[in-house]
């Protein structure tokens, strides 16, 4: 289903309108290629020209469309035209120059076997009289030999005057097109489109995966006999039979997807998560923004996208034909030398934006005027991280979030979710908007699951919640708050003192805290302090008992309770005495 969706992508991303967006059409790849050396039509060296340019503290290289690359192995292998600075010029750069001649060789006799009519190009005359008589020497002075001889960079050639590298001439393409099909390559039914075609061996590398190795890694491959079928030991492709243009078509597309700069793809922990539709749709890379952390030039980014899919939802603009365009969503992670599939989702336009909606739905809260309304993933998950660092995060806690917000309403969120939520809030002694949000929506998610037990939590405070985790909740911000009125400018409230103890174990803390809040009381003004008494005794009056213990979803309950209350402290209240003061409009 992946492969064959991926196959499809590519079909169609093949006649984009966008000649940046289209992809190159079988037997030809794109590649970064740091140097091109300009020849005359005589295969004199004019000059070598670089093609790098910075981007931020890097260079990039320019890429180009060239004939496709052979599978690297430990043997050797040329490319067409194409390839490292040993194969292209026979220059040992690692101390093995046996080897490098043996790979010379073989890049010179992949352009002497071309036919005829590519033989006779200009091009491919002008690179093979140049090869005839080139001396290493002459490259010494060249202000960029020394970084050469240490990258051993990938190489090409141009003729001069030309705007195309040698191996894209028509007359190379063609016989590189013609050439590609190996006779002796078994011929089996393709797994991904169903013809009888020749087997792709080798499928080439998936790269732009976060963690794996920076060569590549493969999805289709085998690494021992155990998963080989019986009678093709060390016989990859038959063991998964995919035709070579199918094979090139859905590693094309995958690495298209991938790439640095497509905005089809985000990092969810450590899986690479990619997104495409089955045909053109304006929402194809609204996910990134939804679900990404948006630019800091345009930190308004994904409030936009989603305003854009909630807009369009209400507007019935979803209950036509786009509505049941089909969206998939891919998540990869690295494993040794191949890719697994964290996650896949393929479901319509539709349902994937109810599902959204229902995940921001779950996540609402009540705020101060600096929180994001939508917050990304990325926040979500830096607030439950160790020192809100991103190198912190669970590694596999994304991936099951995006999982579960794919599953709808009903799939409940990752569990570590929660225990990570109320573990920093406990560890911090401070219950945060991002973490609360967190809090409310895997807790209502389970409570869904048994809507009969305990009713949703609301996004704002929920007087008739009458959980005594939640209640106990509430308590703990009443009594700090009376703290706070009486002392004012305290360096520690008895949130930095007691909130682990209170939450986990609120029997051995609360006793204290409610003679404690006597001499605060005392500090205020009469009305004052009987407006305390008064919320306290709504607050106190379904408990009967302080538990001895809070299991890790109560503890969430009571961070929710607090966050609640410490927020509806800040509207103003009819029965609010007018003449104390009363907190800011923000938290």
């Amino acid at each position: 289903m992946i492969l064959q969706a991926l196959n499809d992508y590519y079909r169609r991303k093949c006649d984009d309108p966008d000649p940046a967006q289209r992809l190159p059409d079988f037997g030809i790849e794109t590649k970064e290629i740091p140097f091109i050396l300009d020849l005359s039509a005589e295969g004199d060296l004019l000059q070598i020209r670089d093609t790098r340019e910075p981007q931020g503290k890097r260079k990039v290289a320019q890429a180009f469309r060239v004939p496709m690359g052979v599978k690297k192995t430990s043997g050797v292998a040329a490319n067409l035209l194409w390839d490292t600075l040993e194969y292209v010029l026979g220059v040992d750069t690692k101390g093995k120059p046996e080897r490098v001649a043996e790979q010379h060789a073989a890049f010179r006799a992949r352009i002497a076997a071309l036919p005829a009519t590519a033989q006779a190009d200009a091009g491919a005359m002008a690179v093979q009289r140049f090869l005839q008589r080139f001396d290493p020497s002459a490259l010494q002075s060249h202000p960029a030999w020394a970084e050469m001889l240490e990258a051993n960079p990938l190489l090409s050639f141009r003729l001069h005057g030309d705007v195309e590298l040698v191996c894209q001439r028509p007359a190379v393409v063609q016989a590189a097109l013609n050439t590609a099909t190996d006779d002796d390559a078994p011929q089996a039914m393709c797994l991904v489109t169903g013809a009888v075609a020749p087997v792709e061996r080798l499928h080439a590398a998936i790269k732009g995966v976060w963690g794996a190795q920076t060569s590549g890694a493969n999805i289709v491959s085998f690494n021992a006999r155990a998963f080989e079928s019986y009678g093709k030991t060390e016989r990859q492709g038959e063991n998964a039979p995919v035709g070579r243009a199918a094979a090139f078509a859905y590693t094309t597309a995958l690495n298209h997807l991938l790439r640095k700069d497509s905005r089809q793809r985000i990092q969810v922990g450590d899986a690479s998560t990619v997104f495409w539709a089955e045909r053109d749709s304006d929402f194809e890379t609204a996910l990134a923004d939804i679900f990404g952390d948006p630019p800091k030039d345009d930190p308004d980014r994904g409030k936009e996208a989603v305003h854009a899919l909630l807009g369009a939802i209400h507007s019935g603009k979803l209950a036509g034909p786009e509505g049941e365009t089909r969206f998939h969503v891919l998540g990869l992670a690295p494993n040794a030398a191949r890719i697994s599939v964290r996650f896949y989702h393929c479901l319509p336009l539709r349902d994937l934006g109810r599902r959204i909606a229902q995940h921001f739905h779950d996540l609402a809260l009540v705020r101060g005027p600096h929180d994001a309304p939508y917050p990304s993933l990325f926040r979500l998950l830096t607030a439950v991280a160790l020192q809100g660092k991103a190198d912190n995060i669970p590694p596999s806690l994304g991936g099951a979030i995006v999982d579960a917000v794919l599953g709808g309403e009903n799939t409940p969120y990752p569990r570590l979710w929660l225990n990570a939520a109320v573990g920093r809030c406990r560890a911090e002694q401070q219950v945060t908007y991002a973490r609360a949000a967190a809090l409310k929506a895997c807790l209502n998610r389970q409570i869904r699951l048994h809507p009969r037990e305990e009713k949703e939590f609301l996004p704002m405070l929920d007087p008739d919640n009458t959980h005594p985790a939640y209640r106990l909740g509430r308590l703990f911000a009443v009594l700090e708050k009376a703290q706070e009125e009486a002392s004012p400018g305290l360096n520690a409230t008895i949130r930095d003192r007691y909130y682990g103890a209170a939450s986990s174990t609120p029997v051995a803390v609360f006793t204290t805290l409610l003679r404690l809040k006597n001499a605060h009381l005392k500090k205020l003004s009469p009305g004052r302090a009987q407006w305390f008494e008064k919320l306290l005794g709504e607050v106190l009056a379904p408990v009967a008992d302080f538990p001895a213990h809070l299991t890790l979803p109560n503890q969430g309950r009571f961070a929710l309770g607090y966050y609640h209350q410490r927020q509806d402290f800040f509207s103003k209240k009819p029965d609010t005495p007018t003449n104390d003061p009363t907190p800011g409009d923000a938290a």
